[in-house]
């Protein structure tokens, strides 16, 4: 027998018995969350066609989609991130929409990369999308969202560092930088790569003054007190603009009663060009990489035909989960399954005790006694 037939491929693995009940009740305590600020559920297709995911998008790299063909010769892909999804589900159900649009979702997405280290190439996740509200109290709803959220799994132990693009961009623009020197800018720093940084910055004839901003942002994380430094060092109005509105959410989250897990990273910049404004990511104990990613992207929708402002996150449910239990944090599951043993002869009377079990919410299995053979000798099984 093939070994193929019983192992999975690398990077996707089999969950079942407590560690998918805890996984399930994960799942619960955020929907619930999601569900109490209004989020209507929306499901997409696992799979879409290559446009939704193109360079153009701004989303993952084309060498790390799963690509395959349908029968009319279409490219078709398993989606890596579902926010170009929502947006393009969103543009054509709700294109004349004006009003704000709450989608809240579940499902597993697909990373073809061999760098992974041991992560996973599928993982579920659970995730929000507010459409049709520029405001900063909408950033402000997503990130309370988010720490809500985070407690009610029962996580303690968290904190979700916020940034803006727009400061990085204007700092870019008042340096004079073109698009593509400013996405590989963009790499070194958000990778605190200084040293390719700093070369990149040289080669392309940047003023030292600009090249000590750009140097720096890497660096201005912290309390709400690091950005007033950010401010005074900043010569644009993209940048100032950026941090005011940082100033603003953080007045408004100290609102909501959540300000204690909020900290800033104007560093802070995504591999998904898309994002706009603000940007944020949740880290927590037990786990390398962020369990929740977010931000504003007032211009994808308008890829689709509706032009329209959004903001929204998801959250990695196996990363939660996992953090979870290096934490010991226990995760109350449902109760296990009663095992009621019948023979032929009395089945009416099990069924009734299973059945009544079911009625208290009770999880119950009518099993069948082992028949002893009639041929076995005494003190045979």
């Amino acid at each position: 027998m093939s070994q193929h037939l019983l192992h999975t491929p690398e990077g996707v693995r089999d969950i079942y018995g407590k560690e998918y009940a805890e996984k399930l009740q994960v799942e619960n305590c955020l929907r619930e969350i999601i569900r109490l600020y209004g989020y209507e559920d929306i499901q997409t297709p696992t799979f879409e066609f290559f446009d939704v995911f193109s360079r153009e998008t701004g989303t993952t790299p084309s060498r790390e989609l799963y690509k395959f063909f349908d029968k009319e010769g279409n490219t078709l892909v398993l989606r890596p991130d579902f926010t170009p999804s929502i947006a393009r589900c969103a543009a054509k159900y709700f294109c004349e929409e004006e009003g704000a649009l709450r989608f809240g979702y579940l499902g597993n997405t697909f990373t073809n990369t061999s760098s992974l280290q041991g992560k996973l190439k599928e993982v579920t996740q659970m995730g929000a999308e507010l459409i049709n509200d520029s405001s900063v109290e909408a950033d402000a709803e997503m990130i309370a969202l988010v720490i809500q959220a985070l407690k009610n799994t029962g996580l303690k132990r968290f904190q979700v560092a916020i940034g803006n693009v727009e400061y990085f961009k204007g700092l870019c623009e008042e340096a004079g930088l073109d698009e593509e020197t400013e996405m590989d800018l963009r790499a070194f720093v958000s990778g605190k790569n200084y040293f390719g940084a700093r070369e990149l910055l040289i080669e392309r004839h940047v003023e030292e003054r600009c090249q000590s901003l750009l140097l720096k942002t890497a660096d201005m994380l912290g309390d709400l007190g690091s950005l007033s430094q950010a401010g005074s060092m900043a010569d644009n109005p993209r940048s100032r603009a950026a941090l005011e509105r940082l100033g603003r959410l953080y007045s408004l989250l100290e609102q909501y009663g959540v300000s204690e897990y909020v900290s800033f990273d104007l560093g802070m910049l995504s591999k998904y060009r898309y994002y706009t404004g603000m940007i944020f990511k949740a880290y927590t104990y037990g786990v390398g990489e962020a369990i929740v990613k977010g931000g504003r992207y007032d211009k994808l929708l308008r890829r689709f035909g509706k032009d329209a402002p959004a903001v929204g996150f998801v959250m990695v449910v196996d990363s939660i989960l996992e953090a979870l239990s290096r934490q010991g944090m226990g995760i109350p599951v449902p109760d296990e399954v009663q095992k009621i043993r019948y023979h032929r002869h009395n089945f009416q009377e099990k069924l009734a005790m299973a059945q009544e079990l079911r009625s208290r919410g009770v999880p119950a299995a009518l099993v069948p006694e082992p028949v002893a053979c009639p041929h076995a000798k005494e003190g045979q099984a």
